[in-house]
């Protein structure tokens, strides 16, 4: 990847000083996401109102489905300021920025409304400023849903269904405390590796939101898919403060702005989405299960026990969004 990001470094460096002399700024937007998925259409919408509020002064050209690299490599190309933008997990962002494991909580968010009041919130803007002493400014949050359970050998009822069986997690340790609490192997795996490691029981499963679930076909080798529900990690539309620190102040608000505007969007893209995902998977011969969550969140309660105790700092915004 060293040889790949030198000539990617090399490419912007030519290209940027060029269309800024002819066309205005242009910001470089790079993810892994496929372009019908609902987070690059709320990107696309970033790039429309960006483009619009500004008269053209403010371009964005997007590089979708991991062109310019995994997550990892293009977070490392903004910290250079190689690359002005990209879309991330929080989950990611935690090895950054610790504050953002506190989204991967379980059962943190009582409900969407609860979750948006968070992410909209006071406590959601400050965490995203956060990232600013890792040259990683978040502008906003986009939906990412929730997440839950799918395998392709038996149906996961109640948590004890997971004995004995490896999931698949992001590299993440809120999320592999989670699985192993629930009783589950925690597997951290590439996502680009998973659906052959599924088929060839590598893992028997993994979790994931529904439009996920489908957009990789992994519902063609996992037959049976939990609504858990058990943690609703979003995703962050970050920009590099290499790029953000050399915009004026009436830039930097036609950015945000801008970025407000398509967070609002993409929750539309996103219930759409969600929506026709569970049509196609069930069309396809996926059983749906409906679990008792209660039983899922009182055996996750160790999760966030252990993470106070490591991160005594972040009890108090623990306790705020429980009490909001």
């Amino acid at each position: 990847m060293k040889y790949n990001l030198l000539l990617i470094v090399i490419f912007f460096a030519v290209t940027s000083s060029c269309e800024k002399a002819d066309k205005g700024k242009v910001l470089y937007l790079g993810h892994s996401l496929p372009q019908s998925h609902p987070v690059h259409k709320g990107i696309v919408e970033f790039q429309k109102a960006l483009e619009l509020k500004s008269k053209g002064e403010l371009r964005v050209k997007i590089f979708p489905d991991a062109q310019l690299g995994s997550e990892r490599e293009v977070l490392e190309l903004l910290q250079i300021g190689s690359v002005a933008a990209t879309k991330v997990s929080a989950a990611t962002l935690s090895n950054f920025v610790p504050e953002y494991h506190i989204l991967g909580i379980p059962y943190l968010f009582r409900d969407k409304q609860h979750q948006f009041d968070v992410l909209e919130g006071q406590i959601g803007k400050s965490i995203l400023e956060k990232g600013s002493k890792f040259w990683l400014r978040g502008l906003c949050y986009y939906d990412a849903g929730s997440r839950s359970f799918y395998t392709s050998k038996k149906a996961i009822r109640t948590p004890d269904d997971l004995k004995g069986l490896k999931i698949r997690v992001m590299n993440n340790q809120m999320a592999i405390n989670m699985v192993n609490a629930l009783g589950g192997s925690a597997t951290p795996l590439s996502y680009s590796e998973l659906y052959t490691a599924i088929q060839q029981g590598v893992v028997d499963g993994a979790e994931n939101n529904p439009p996920s679930f489908v957009s990789s076909n992994h519902y063609e080798v996992s037959k049976y898919y939990t609504l858990d529900q058990h943690s609703s990690v979003p995703d962050v539309l970050l920009i590099g403060t290499k790029y953000w620190d050399k915009l004026s102040e009436k830039e930097k608000s036609w950015v945000q702005e801008a970025a407000d505007e398509s967070s609002q969007a993409q929750k539309i893209f996103w219930n759409e989405s969600v929506e026709e995902s569970m049509k196609i998977a069930k069309e396809a011969g996926v059983e749906v299960i409906i679990p008792e969550k209660s039983l899922f969140a009182e055996k996750s309660k160790t999760v966030v026990e252990k993470f106070v105790i490591e991160f005594p700092e972040m009890a108090p915004i623990v306790n705020q969004i429980k009490n909001l």
